[in-house]
């Protein structure tokens, strides 16, 4: 019976009045909690608890890091550290191999200069002064 048409040809939908309930209640909600949490208050004691959490799992945090710093070690294991080390010992040694390539740069450019010209007799008109004998 739920499956026949109302007398304006509609069918009869027993969910409909439940999902505009629904719809009336959540936007009845999410007004009231965009209005609250846009509060100073709610600022305020959101970092009075953010505060409280990391000052609490703060050592914590440093024992687990000490635990792991440990396992890695004895592991054989490069660690974050070990990592940044590296990082920076590889930026060093490319800053240093671009400082040689701009003196190289200076060298080429320094040792490719051509010769002056000027002073040299060109072979070609050498030969042309010869006098011919007959």
């Amino acid at each position: 019976m739920a499956n026949n048409p109302t007398g304006n040809g509609v069918q009869f939908d027993p969910m409909s009045a439940l999902r505009q309930m629904r719809d009336a209640y959540l936007d009845v909600w999410s007004k009231t909690m965009v209005d609250t949490v846009n509060t100073e208050a709610y600022a305020k004691a959101t970092g009075s608890m953010l505060d409280a959490y990391l000052a609490v799992s703060s050592p914590f945090r440093e024992a687990v890091e000490k635990a792991l710093q440990q396992a890695l070690q004895q592991l054989n294991l490069p660690s974050r550290q070990d990592f940044i080390g590296l990082a920076e010992r590889f930026t060093n040694v490319e800053m240093r191999l671009d400082d040689m390539d701009a003196k190289l740069d200076k060298l080429e450019a320094t040792f490719s200069k051509p010769a002056p010209v000027a002073s040299r007799r060109p072979a070609v008109a050498a030969r042309g002064r010869r006098k011919r004998t007959k």
